[in-house]
């Protein structure tokens, strides 16, 4: 079962690992066709109803599968107003074969001719809401005529992740939906066929720049850093970071005794300071208020250190705690034995996570179901740090396998956190734990050719903007 909005990442993710869009239409289509050839025989008038979308495109590939039919494509619209390129070359295939084509410029010139077998491709799983013209014409035409009705991946006017429908519908006999089942579907009072279009597994299992579609275009909110004390570089990384991920402000608390070295790392940061030279309880409550008040994403433990009274207001602040949180570095000690309301985000690399319960390889590929497993029992997301990083939530696993030898430098997970805080705050926590670690690992990668070894942490900030946004096929 997958959702229309992961369907349109898996499909991004296909691409980017080599099995183009257009391919998988080639392959969508024929399965539309195999569908058809189920319910009519040879010679069978065929009648395609096709939007300017994707879907659209599907059907459009279909004809040219049916020659043994009597087939006739009707497009609602014009067809210069089709949406995307592999679309267009699709329908411009159908005409060069002399394929009946027609172009349908409104509802007034719709007249769908008697048919044995109608397809429905107009409108597919990744648009919602009322019908509008010619469409809902089309609709009613189609549940009028006395053919059989298959739609391609979801009946037009029906959402696929609910099975309902705002207003008309079409009233689909059979659905060829694509890679896996829509959770709407199994509502419909239809056969309901699932077709492999050759959608390779790591499109799922492995994050990629589909994982962005969520994250990129919804960004903001306000990033609190609750770090420094022995060390003043990593919370001034995890706050950059978080503002380059498109947090609109960043704070760093930190101790008034290094406040001025942390504010000059960059001009950009805002410092709070509070008295002493390391995090302890006395601080804590005021941290929860400031968080609370503002409904800041926390980023908690770059640079504080593991000193008894530190833990023990780490320990604290997540108790009182009951919002979105980045867990890291040693302030991860103490999360196995904290109740919390909050939603966190836990990052420890190998070491830190055989400390939280987690298991122990070189490879953490080999042991994603044992994460899974610790992320269920704490509770929590999981994000562990490998040469292959592991994501889960204890019921969903997914694997990052961006980034380069040059980030085994120090800092480039302090770089991490602050990502996943700049996009925690518009996404759940899974996505943006997810979606960090690839930006992560991809900055470095943009970096890796001209730095080798010599990268370092700080130099991942301006490539961060880039590994969000800079790929318009997202």
């Amino acid at each position: 079962m997958i959702s229309s909005d992961r369907m349109a990442a898996v499909d991004v993710n296909a691409a980017a690992l080599g099995v183009p869009r257009k391919q998988l239409m080639e392959s969508s289509g024929n399965a539309v066709a195999r569908e058809v050839r189920e319910v009519a025989d040879p010679g069978a008038r065929v009648v395609v109803v096709a939007g300017r979308g994707n879907n659209g495109g599907d059907a459009f590939v279909a004809a040219r599968f049916l020659d043994e039919y009597d087939v006739s494509v009707h497009l609602l619209g014009r067809a210069d107003a089709i949406g995307t390129d592999i679309a267009r070359e699709n329908w411009e295939a159908l005409r060069r074969a002399e394929i009946d084509a027609e172009e349908i410029p409104d509802s007034r010139a719709l007249d769908l001719p008697d048919c044995d077998v109608a397809v429905d491709a107009m409108l597919g799983t990744g648009v919602t809401g009322a019908l509008r013209e010619p469409a809902a014409t089309a609709a009613e035409q189609l549940n009028a005529a006395s053919a059989t009705v298959v739609a391609v991946d979801v009946p037009s006017g029906v959402d696929a992740d609910t099975g309902r429908a705002e207003g008309l519908a079409v009233d689909a006999d059979r659905v060829v939906t694509f890679h896996d089942e829509k959770p709407g579907l199994g509502d419909l009072d239809a056969d309901v066929t699932v077709a492999d279009i050759g959608i390779p597994a790591a499109a799922e299992r492995f994050v990629g720049p589909g994982d962005l579609r969520g994250v990129r275009d919804d960004v903001g909110g306000r990033v609190f850093v609750i770090g420094g004390g022995p060390y003043t570089g990593a919370p001034a990384l995890a706050a950059q970071s978080s503002l380059r991920a498109g947090a609109d402000l960043t704070f760093v608390a930190a101790p008034d005794e290094i406040a001025g070295e942390i504010q000059g790392y960059a001009e950009d940061l805002i410092v709070q300071q509070y008295e002493g030279d390391r995090l302890t309880p006395d601080q804590v409550d005021g941290l929860v208020d400031t968080a609370e008040s503002y409904d800041d994403t926390v980023v908690l433990g770059p640079g504080l250190g593991s000193a008894d009274e530190t833990l023990a207001a780490t320990r604290q602040f997540l108790e009182s705690f009951d919002g979105r949180a980045v867990v890291d570095a040693d302030a991860l000690e103490v999360v196995p034995d904290v109740e919390t309301d909050a939603s966190l985000v836990c990052t420890p690399n190998r070491k830190e996570l055989t400390k939280l319960g987690g298991p122990e390889a070189d490879d953490l590929r080999e042991v994603a179901d044992d994460v899974e497993a610790l992320a269920a029992d704490l509770g929590h997301v999981v994000l562990a740090k490998g040469v292959v990083d592991v994501v889960s939530d204890g019921e969903r696993t997914r694997l990052v396998r961006t980034g380069n030898p040059g980030m085994a430098v120090g800092g480039t997970g302090d770089v991490l956190a602050g990502i996943v805080a700049g996009l925690f705050g518009t996404a759940d926590a899974f996505e943006a734990a997810c979606a960090g670690s690839y930006v992560n690992g991809h900055a470095g990668d943009l970096l890796y050719d001209d730095r080798r070894e010599g990268l370092l942490a700080s130099d991942l900030l301006d490539r961060i903007p880039e590994a969000i946004w800079g790929d318009d096929d997202v």
